[in-house]
């Protein structure tokens, strides 16, 4: 699985239509579905996006739960129920549903944001005030990350 890296923000024409950064296309070549999912966000107002072995992962993520518990039922309609396949036309663009544009205040351009595994888009001055505040807590706060080795375990 490739890596959504950078962020990048691109113009959203009256259509809804926006183009996907070539570097995330790249990242999802080779899917199940030459597109991507999307869905909105529940703890932020900006859409979520994968590829569909993102979306397998996340599925099977939600068997851990028991069968028909509030929160597996919660999780899915939170994410699968809304989530939207969006396929690229062949100027590697897609087409935001108006509902998706709404709840992220997306209007004339809208911020790829990488997130490594997944990536968010984001109405781009929204992102940025985000930005800002997160880099504010990091700077407080010093964060730190264990390093994983190639093998996948913690050190």
């Amino acid at each position: 699985m490739g890596l959504f890296l950078s962020t990048f923000v691109n113009k959203v024409d009256r259509k809804g239509r926006v183009s996907v950064p070539a570097s995330f296309r790249a990242t999802l070549a080779g899917q199940p579905f030459a597109g991507i999912v999307a869905y909105r966000s529940f703890t932020n107002a900006c859409i979520e996006g994968c590829g569909m072995d993102y979306m397998q992962r996340l599925s099977d993520s939600t068997q851990d739960f028991a069968a028909f518990s509030a929160e597996q039922e919660d999780l899915s309609a939170l994410i699968f129920a809304d989530a939207r396949q969006l396929a690229w036309d062949p100027e590697g663009r897609i087409l935001l549903p108006e509902d998706v544009m709404a709840h992220a205040g997306i209007g004339e351009a809208a911020a790829f944001v990488g997130k490594g595994q997944t990536f968010q888009i984001w109405e781009p001055e929204a992102y940025r005030a985000v930005e800002a505040e997160v880099r504010a807590r990091a700077l407080k706060a010093r964060p730190t990350l264990p390093l994983k080795p190639k093998g996948g375990e913690a050190q």
